[in-house]
């Protein structure tokens, strides 16, 4: 996932002049009956800014409570976030200021969002037309090694966790560190797994190493997640998933949520952007050092960079079923749904723009020829699922 919250002028620049598609009566009738569950979301690190008012509708971004209402999602996962700059003693702490911060956004707006941490939770929230929330930890560096503050993130209602982010830590290697693809869990990653699955707490696979990746598979006795990635065949960026992988998740009874991101949707994107985005990391670490101690001018010299970069348009919502139609090819349709990313990725797809546009996915899921009971799976049923079955 890149964590690049200054990148989206540009990619709503592009946005805007495409309209999105008529989306059919029979479509939105459907798309308003079905659950709707995101698995993932980085919205909380915009409101760390202090500037971003959930409550009211934002033309840049993709999630606020007005558009989590047009596009009819009834449980958005908000996922907590730290840098592996924290390590090695203060990564909880960062972790526990935004939960904190997104407690306070259930204080502001009761009317409106509510904290579920099971399926009894969930039923009970949505009967009462509001939108359930859900918490997870992306990244297992924020339990610092502990499993005492694994437990205390569960008791703080955290109900899935990301073993790796980009970086390898101390529970598993990640598939972004090449030099440790040989490795796995390590024995506290072990460890680890055993504790999320006697908690209740969902292990999510994304971003972890494939040898990582087999060592969860053989050891959960829980179904497993990966919250927020793509197919490998598809688009060949080492975050994706192998044939192998989503069979494994699959067999285990759990889902896969589809990214949004362009660089994981469209190989040809990836192509383009990936020299683009070399580019920029290094431009970023020259603006830091020069600019160090000011983090308002940090951020406006980054968001400047990628203005200026010459990125390819943005995948298609095409793209985007694509890969939910090879899932569903390969195991059937009862282990995908929709981990968009939003608020923590550059380019989403061109009619997709922000969380308003899901029904947009219904409406080309129709025109493949979706099964109705299949269509309101992808959209949620296969997720509430596994939430019920893991979290108790």
């Amino acid at each position: 996932m890149y964590k690049i919250l200054t990148g989206f002028v540009l990619f709503f620049l592009f946005q805007i002049s495409f309209g999105a598609n008529d989306i059919s009566m029979r479509a939105k009738k459907l798309h308003s009956k079905a659950i709707v569950c995101d698995l993932h979301s980085d919205t909380v690190l915009k409101l760390k800014k202090g500037d971003y008012i959930l409550g009211e509708r934002h033309s840049t971004g993709h999630i606020d409570i007005p558009r989590l209402k047009e596009g009819g999602i009834d449980l958005q996962v908000f996922a907590i976030w730290v840098e592996p700059k924290f390590l090695p003693d203060s990564a909880a702490k960062q972790a526990l200021d935004l939960i904190d911060l997104f407690y306070q956004q259930l204080e502001k707006y009761p009317q409106d969002l509510e904290l579920a941490t099971n399926i009894k939770d969930f039923k009970r929230i949505n009967k009462k037309g509001k939108i359930a929330c859900f918490l997870g930890l992306e990244g297992g560096h924020a339990i610092e090694g502990d499993l005492s503050l694994l437990r205390t993130f569960y008791r703080l209602r955290v109900r899935y966790m990301t073993l790796t982010w980009e970086n390898s830590n101390p529970l598993a290697s990640s598939a972004a560190d090449t030099s440790s693809q040989k490795g796995g869990l390590t024995d506290l990653g072990k460890e680890t797994v055993k504790e999320m699955n006697r908690l209740g707490m969902m292990v999510d696979v994304s971003h972890l190493s494939e040898q990582a990746f087999r060592d969860v598979v053989n050891l959960s006795s829980a179904p497993i997640i990966a919250s927020h990635s793509c197919v490998k065949a598809i688009c060949n960026h080492y975050r994706n998933l192998t044939d192998e992988q989503i069979k494994a998740i699959a067999k285990s009874g759990g889902v896969i949520g589809i990214n949004f991101f362009s660089g994981y949707l469209d190989d040809d994107f990836r192509k383009a952007s990936d020299s683009i985005y070399k580019e920029i990391q290094v431009k970023k670490e020259e603006i830091k050092e020069k600019f160090k101690g000011d983090d308002k001018k940090i951020e406006e010299e980054t968001s400047l960079l990628y203005r200026n970069a010459n990125f390819p348009p943005p995948a298609t919502l095409s793209k985007l079923v694509d890969h939910i139609d090879y899932i569903v090819k390969l195991v059937g349709p009862d282990y995908v749904g929709l981990g968009s990313d939003f608020d923590g990725i550059p380019a989403i797809p061109l009619e997709i723009k922000d969380a308003s546009g899901l029904p947009e996915i219904t409406q080309e899921l129709m025109n493949r020829g979706y099964k109705d009971e299949d269509i309101k799976k992808i959209l949620g049923g296969n997720f509430l699922r596994v939430f019920g079955e893991v979290c108790k």
